[in-house]
């Protein structure tokens, strides 16, 4: 079993790669070079809300994206709990931590939850969009 493997509602249905791409998403969000991998795991229109952050189209991903690893020198996500709506759908809210090591040498853990739709777009699994809502304040712990 993946690390990265999520708790699902018993009974319903969803669809077994949208499990696994939220395994490889969660993955490569925590790898600090796939920033064009994770950028192409959106669709080319995709809209990604990071908190106060916005990006449309994967060129805004991608900067954003890059943005993100500034200051971290690690992370490790959690996904706790996916919750897709209703059997065989393509939405989904989460939840889960993610932990942080940064460059100053801080350590910090924050709780997210996110709302994602999956589409299927030349046989790969894609978000066009991804909301997360997270306590930015809980990112910059004193030290």
């Amino acid at each position: 079993m993946s690390s990265y493997a999520s708790e699902y509602p018993a009974g319903d249905k969803f669809d077994p790669e949208y499990k696994a791409f939220f395994e490889q998403f969660y993955e490569t969000s925590d790898t600090p070079s796939a920033h064009e991998k994770y950028s192409n795991q959106f669709t080319q229109d995709a809209t990604l809300i990071m908190a106060s952050k916005n990006a449309q189209g994967r060129e805004e991903i991608l900067s954003l994206r890059k943005g993100m690893w500034e200051k971290v020198n690690s992370r490790k996500h959690t996904a706790v709990k996916i919750y897709p709506f209703g059997s065989d759908s393509n939405e989904a809210m989460l939840y889960g931590k993610v932990e942080y090591s940064l460059k100053d040498g801080r350590e910090a853990t924050v709780d997210w939850a996110a709302r994602a739709h999956l589409v299927k777009q030349d046989g790969a699994v894609m978000m066009d969009f991804y909301q997360v809502y997270l306590d930015t304040a809980a990112q910059n712990p004193s030290k």
